[in-house]
């Protein structure tokens, strides 16, 4: 199983591959261009592990608290994924796992599952 995490809330954009047990990532400056170009983006990190789109098992997309434009992009990018490739999302915030201590990417596809966090349903929280 093939796994995308996609935080575009914070300061930086992060992408994170979850595959085969082995965990990749890579973070781009949080910036207009790069929302726009915000599939390109995730489109290049999937070729250097050879892996397409459709190899994709799972995305998990923060949906904040932070950057409107960055949740409202990679929201965006989920859905249309979803619908295209049918495959499944799920939208967390850190502030679900408040009462668990190991907050790491890595841990998120493990955590949606253990909070029980509900598949393909958006909820996003924005700063103001």
């Amino acid at each position: 199983m093939n796994n995308l995490i996609i935080d575009a809330a914070n300061k930086k954009i992060f992408l994170m591959l979850i595959k085969d047990k082995n965990v990749y990532s890579v973070s781009y400056e949080n910036s207009k261009t790069n929302y726009e170009k915000l599939t390109i983006l995730i489109h290049e990190f999937l070729n250097n592990y050879n892996l397409k789109l459709n190899e994709i098992s799972r995305l998990y997309i923060n949906r904040g608290p932070g950057s409107f434009a960055g949740i409202r992009n990679s929201i965006a990018i989920a859905k249309a994924l979803h619908v295209a490739k049918s495959i499944d999302y799920y939208c967390f915030s850190f502030d679900d796992f408040d009462q668990i201590n190991n907050n790491k990417y890595e841990n998120i596809p493990n955590l949606c599952d253990k909070m029980n966090i509900k598949k393909n349903l958006i909820n996003p929280i924005y700063l103001s």
